[in-house]
Formats: structure tokens, C-alpha cells, sequence
């Protein structure tokens, strides 16, 4: 018996080992740790009343796979939000009136304005971050599971298990996007003691690709019929390759109206406003309002540029597969 014991203490030690070594996605979870600890230190339960507001923060967070408490998230959301606002009300109106002598009242006007936005544009990043981290991790399913039904048919006609072979797709050297749901099935099998078809089920629901989900509920429908699993994933592996065939050719043409766009808007746009600030300045314009053209000249390379860029990258990784 005790021997029993001692197997059965090893067992578990060696799973614990498993479950909690470094894996790629873990160490943004530990750069966010301490923060995450700290705002709800400071919080606490005063932010479960703003947790109606973010009633799709929850599940977009187990979607994206970001393994962060939901209240925790919103406490770091509204501290980090009044830290970035009382920064900006604080060093606006100083560098506005040192480096580009405005008038402190005028100044302090675009203090309070510029708190007001860092603080909703700090709020809304932190909502928007976990749908961004859901859609990338989503796009990354879809790109690749032309690859991950295909290693899982090559298993399946093999004869393995359904459990072995998301086990082994968990444990590849160079993992897939389908690897973090593959983990999520292997742990709630070997830590939470659910049958197949019950983790399965429970990733199923939580995954943010349609495609994969149709293919898992797909394997769930075969394991209950006792069909052939080695034939399903090869008819979902042809039918992933003609759509990621049809997707290529879809971002090509995209490629070139955002090209345009680019051409358009960061290019030719800023050169025409430069021209036109630069040919007020010397006329003696009075620029707009309280703005004087040397400083909207400023706001314009500095800040303007720039910021438009960051959208235009933004929209530009959104729409690219990751292959």
C-alpha cells in the first residue's frame, strides 16, 4: 500500500511539473502578474460595480487563452486608466506651456482634454486588447488548420486513441496554434478527470475559431458514431486547404486597396498639410483657434504621423494571415 501511495505521489508531482513548466505563452501572463495583484490590492471588491460594463470581457478573455482573473482585469483597467489620466493632466499643460509657450490657462484646457482622452483611450484598450488577442489567435487557427487536421488524420488513420492524438499535438516541437487547445483537453482529462468527449466539448466552447469548432464538434459526432475519425479529418484536411487556398487570393487583392490607401492617406495627405501649414506661416496665418502653425506643424509630425502609421500597422496585421 504504501508503495502504491508513493507511485501514486510521484504521478502526481510529475503532472504538476508538466502543467506548470514554461511554455511560450506564459510569460506574458507573468509580466502582467504583478500588476494584475497590485490593482486588485488597491481595488478590491469596489470594481465588482463596473464589472456589468464588461459583460463580454470574461469571455473574451478565455477565448484569446489569456489566463487572467476577470476582476483582477477590470482593476487593472481602472487604475492603470487613472494613472495615464492624471499623467496627462499633469504633463500636458507643462510641456505645452514650456516647450511651445501657450498660455497656461489655454494649456491647462488641453490638460484636462487630453486626460479625459487617455483615460477613455486606456479603458477602451484594455476591452479591446483581449478581442485583438482572440481574433489573432483565431485567424492563426484558421490559417493553420489545414496543417492540424491533416497531423491529426495522419494519427487517426494510424489507429491512436483521440486522446493520444491531441496529447501529441500538444507536445509538438514546434507547436500550432491548435497546441494551447490541444493543452486545454489534456489537462481537463489527466487534472479534472473529464472523459474525451467532455473536454471535447468544454474547448469546443471556448475556442475562438468557428472552423476548429466545427471540426472538434465534428470529432465529438464521430466518436459518438464510431465512425471512422482517420476519414473525417482527411475530408475536413482537403476542404481547410481549398479555403486556405480561397484566402490567399482574397488577402493578395486586399493587399493592393490597402497599398492605395497607404499611398493615399500617409503619404500625399501629410505632404498636402505640411505645404498648406508651412505656406500659412508664412502668410501670418493665425492658424486654428489657439494653435499657432509652428505648433500644429509640431502636432502634425510628431503625433499625428505617427499615431495614423500605428492605425494603418494595426489594420494591416489584423487582415494578414499568419502562415
Amino acid at each position: 500500500m504504501n508503495q502504491l501511495f508513493k507511485k501514486l505521489n510521484a504521478a502526481i508531482q510529475q503532472l504538476q511539473t508538466r502543467l506548470t513548466a514554461k511554455t511560450p505563452d506564459a510569460e506574458p501572463k507573468a509580466e502582467l502578474d504583478k500588476p494584475l495583484a497590485v490593482a486588485y490590492q488597491v481595488l478590491g471588491d469596489r470594481s465588482t460595480r463596473f464589472m456589468p460594463l464588461f459583460t463580454d470581457l470574461d469571455t473574451n478573455l478565455q477565448k484569446a487563452g489569456l489566463k487572467f482573473n476577470f476582476k483582477a482585469y477590470v482593476s487593472l483597467t481602472f487604475l492603470s486608466s487613472f494613472l495615464t489620466g492624471i499623467a496627462a493632466a499633469t504633463l500636458t499643460p507643462l510641456l505645452l506651456s514650456l516647450a511651445f509657450n501657450m498660455p497656461f490657462g489655454s494649456a491647462l484646457l488641453f490638460g484636462l482634454g487630453a486626460a479625459l482622452f487617455t483615460w477613455v483611450l486606456t479603458v477602451a484598450g484594455f476591452y479591446l486588447y483581449p478581442v485583438y488577442q482572440a481574433d489573432k489567435h483565431r485567424r492563426e487557427l484558421d490559417d493553420e488548420l489545414s496543417f492540424t487536421t491533416g497531423y491529426m488524420a495522419i494519427l487517426a488513420s494510424a489507429g491512436v486513441h483521440p486522446e493520444r492524438i491531441f496529447q501529441s499535438l500538444s507536445e509538438l516541437d514546434v507547436p500550432l496554434a491548435a497546441s494551447k487547445e490541444a493543452r486545454d483537453v489534456v489537462t481537463n482529462i489527466n487534472l479534472f478527470g473529464l472523459d474525451i468527449i467532455s473536454a471535447l466539448e468544454k474547448t469546443s466552447s471556448r475556442t475562438p475559431s468557428e472552423r476548429l469548432r466545427d471540426t472538434i464538434e465534428g470529432v465529438i459526432s464521430v466518436i459518438h458514431t464510431g465512425g471512422n475519425l482517420g476519414v473525417f479529418l482527411r475530408d475536413r484536411f482537403k476542404s481547410a486547404m481549398k479555403l486556405k487556398r480561397l484566402s490567399l487570393k482574397k488577402y493578395s487583392d486586399s493587399l493592393a486597396v490597402l497599398s492605395e490607401v497607404y499611398v493615399a492617406l500617409l503619404l500625399t495627405g501629410p505632404l498636402l498639410l505640411v505645404i498648406m501649414v508651412s505656406v500659412m506661416a508664412v502668410l501670418g496665418g493665425g492658424g486654428i483657434g489657439a494653435l499657432s502653425p509652428d505648433l500644429l506643424l509640431s502636432l502634425l509630425t510628431y503625433i499625428g504621423i505617427p499615431v495614423c502609421a500605428a492605425i494603418f500597422l494595426i489594420i494591416l496585421d489584423s487582415s494578414s494571415p499568419k502562415w
